[in-house]
């Protein structure tokens, strides 16, 4: 077990080595003037030259990128004295002449636009983005198990065929548009109804009773996101249940007498449900990569909304930054389902 874990790990360590790669090198050629943007379309040369010398754009792109990998790598070359260090909240482990290398936190440098640490403000989005896509798989998990057990104990019939047509409607339509028209129907046409609204975070503030939590601004985008993982449990619960339901133990079961309560909850569902929380377990990084779009529908303050504003803005700091952390999340999230996935099921081994 661990030395597959740190076989994953240095796989992932090399995955983040190639994203952090590919956005230099993306980011470098697009189109668009930062410093431009910075100083104003009024600065003068001098004022434009101060602020690309203090980024490091006045570099070679060959030294720029050395300069951002030496950043955002956990272990980097840093100036001795305690104000180096303490820039990137580092320890110095081994001294190299005026430089030491560091172990510290990946600095993803500083914004573009407000000049905060790309870092804290990813921190700072991802709380809403990780509630989002729990409470979607959450509600993915628990209606497309239940729809899936339905289907299997009916099969064949209306029921059956209604829920598989529906899942597979559901897989088909892309997250944006079900977005789009969950928002319209319930928060907007339907909302006198429903009590639900367009926008909304999960937290408001108000002027008498202070902070509060506000569930029901969750439930629109956790619907909307949750749609294609909800699909795909029930046609995979579907199918885990009913090769589950033709096993001879569970005949035996039934022979002895068991409820048909029993049966199903005890001995198919507990024994269907290993690649159904695979799948639970896997679709959670993705649904935090994918929710760029719903947030952005329903103006929620994730990850998603702060990138796609940081692309608006030309601020490549923090797309740079949200695109690395993003991956970071899947490396973690699939070592994790992986080891998980040997611990339920004793019949895969790690290699």
């Amino acid at each position: 077990m661990i030395s597959f874990v740190l076989r994953r790990l240095l796989q992932g360590i090399l995955v983040l080595a190639g994203v952090a790669l590919t956005v230099f090198f993306l980011f470098t050629v697009l189109p668009g003037d930062p410093v431009a943007l910075l100083a104003g379309q009024r600065s003068d040369v001098a004022t434009r030259a101060a602020i690309a010398a203090d980024l490091g754009l006045d570099q070679p792109v060959p030294v720029q990128l050395v300069g951002y990998l030496n950043d955002v790598s956990p272990l980097g070359l840093h100036p001795r004295d305690s104000a180096g260090v303490a820039k990137y909240g580092g320890v110095a482990l081994l001294p190299l002449g005026e430089k030491s290398v560091v172990l510290k936190v990946p600095y993803l440098r500083r914004s573009f636009q407000s000049n905060k640490d790309v870092l804290r403000i990813l921190l700072d989005h991802f709380t809403g983005t990780l509630w989002l896509a729990l409470a979607a798989m959450l509600l993915a998990a628990v209606l497309g198990i239940a729809f899936g057990v339905i289907a299997a104990l009916k099969p064949h019939s209306w029921l059956d065929r209604a829920l598989i047509t529906t899942s597979v409607l559901g897989i088909s339509v892309p997250s944006f548009v079900a977005g789009i028209l969950i928002a319209m129907t319930f928060g907007f046409y339907w909302s006198h109804w429903t009590g639900l609204n367009l926008t909304g975070q999960l937290y408001e503030t108000d002027p008498f009773t202070g902070r509060h939590l506000v569930l029901r601004n969750l439930l629109l985008p956790a619907f909307a996101l949750g749609i294609r993982p909800l699909a795909v449990i029930t046609q995979l619960t579907r199918s885990s249940m009913l090769d589950v339901l033709s096993q001879d133990y569970i005949r035996t079961a039934r022979a002895k007498g068991l409820s048909g309560y029993r049966v199903v909850v005890g001995h198919a569902l507990k024994n269907a449900l290993n690649p159904v929380i695979t799948a639970v377990s896997g679709w959670l990084a993705s649904l935090m990569a994918g929710a760029f779009f719903i947030e952005y529908i329903f103006n929620w303050k994730g990850l998603g909304t702060v990138t796609l504003r940081a692309v608006e803005n030309l601020d490549f700091p923090v797309v740079m930054g949200a695109t690395i952390f993003i991956a970071f999340l899947f490396v973690v999230v699939n070592i994790v389902v992986d080891v998980l996935y040997a611990v339920l099921d004793p019949r895969v081994k790690l290699s």
